[in-house]
């Protein structure tokens, strides 16, 4: 079938193509891209739609169902100023591309997204959408991994987001049939298939009903604390320092942070013991999950969390609350807080049998403690998907 001639309705209008990018989850491998460490993900069965007509001119003409206002520029010039408003994401895509290429076609379209903001890369997920727009309108051809880069360096670049590959690894790479295990350091990946002796799961995702931009949270100042803690090993060894920006915990063993850490700041010791214990628990889980063994590959999700609340110091008390809660009920293998901790959501993988319990039960303690939420905390229910994708 020729999507080219396709005409695809989405409310009363028409149009020719329909893109479908996913938000994803992280069960072990957090905060520790930016850091080039071990990651794994899914891609899920809820996302972002971007229904679209390539254009002749430059123009791009964007509406959304999710958020108010229209956005309106040229492919062909400078990238302006961020707005902050949810057009900074179509003009951040055109950005990175622009860097790379001769955009002469514009888009004319309209954006939704499936669930509430929050923990689940939404950002990422709008980002990569309107990057494979704007390559489809310009017969730009992009493999998957480009894909991946450009819309990294347009979220780190423009949005101005200190990010690594984890987000739009696992939504343009993610398979409903498998893991996503990605080296950020040397960019290596492959899906590791779900093991035939492992338990059927769903995965819950619990939003606090609080909501916050990283842009403005601290997300951005513990990538420097990580890097700050590198600088700490370099010179405590006298080692020669790199640039900020080319400083990576990757890039020093363990055994240095053993001989070093009681000489640096606390605060600095505990990032990079959640760096170094969490690419521990990676390569574990991922050993789990090649073995079927969902009970274990939990519990390091579990141990995940610990880590991310007490060495990497991140999660509001609504978040920590409904880990606590989901930590203690029957049917939850294991789970974490879901993106950076700083707001949104929680994620578990969860004994399909148990569902109704497990939302039952957190929904009322969760409440009893955060009444103020009664409106806005939501439950849903998804399951591993297939990455971005023309539909």
């Amino acid at each position: 079938m020729d999507i080219q001639n396709l005409v695809i309705f989405a409310g009363n209008m028409e149009y020719q193509y329909h893109l479908y990018s996913p938000y994803r989850v992280c069960p072990l491998g957090a905060h520790v891209d930016h850091q080039h460490g071990l990651v794994t993900g899914f891609a899920i069965d809820k996302g972002v739609d971007l229904w679209f007509n390539a254009r002749e001119d430059t123009l791009v003409k964007l509406s959304s169902r999710t958020f108010e206002g229209d956005v309106e520029f040229h492919v062909d010039t400078p990238s302006q100023v961020k707005e902050f408003h949810w057009g900074d994401y179509a003009r951040g895509a055109k950005y990175a591309l622009k860097k790379r290429f001769e955009l002469k076609h514009g888009i004319e379209g309209v954006i939704q997204g499936s669930l509430p903001v929050g923990g689940l890369s939404s950002s990422a997920a709008v980002l990569i959408a309107y990057v494979m727009a704007f390559a489809r309108a310009n017969d730009i051809t992009l493999q998957p991994f480009e894909v991946v880069k450009i819309a990294s360096e347009a979220e780190r670049e423009y949005i101005g987001l200190n990010n690594g590959l984890l987000d739009q690894a696992c939504i343009t790479l993610g398979k409903k049939d498998g893991l996503l295990f990605l080296d950020c350091d040397s960019n290596d990946w492959r899906i590791i298939k779900r093991n035939p002796e492992m338990p059927d799961f769903e995965i819950g995702i619990f939003f606090s009903g609080l909501t916050r931009s990283l842009v403005n949270s601290d997300y951005n100042l513990r990538v420097f604390e990580c890097k700050t803690a590198a600088w700490n090993m370099l010179a405590y060894t006298d080692q020669p320092l790199k640039t900020f920006d080319k400083t990576f915990l990757r890039d020093i063993p363990k055994t240095t942070f053993e001989k070093t850490r009681i000489a640096m700041p606390a605060r600095f010791a505990r990032r990079a013991e959640h760096f170094y214990s969490e690419y521990r628990r990676v390569r574990q889980g991922v050993t789990a999950w090649e073995t079927g063994n969902l009970k274990l590959f939990g519990k390091l999700s579990f141990d995940s969390c610990e880590s991310s609340i007490h060495n990497y110091e991140c999660g509001s008390p609504e978040l920590i609350a409904i880990y606590e809660i989901m930590r203690s009920l029957p049917g939850v293998y294991g789970g974490r807080f879901s993106g950076a901790g700083f707001k949104g959501a929680c994620i578990a993988l969860v004994d399909p049998a148990h569902k109704d319990e497990i939302q039952r039960e957190l929904t009322r303690r969760y409440l009893e403690n955060f009444p103020e939420y009664e409106k806005t905390f939501q439950v849903f229910w998804v399951k591993p998907d297939d990455g971005a994708r023309f539909i």
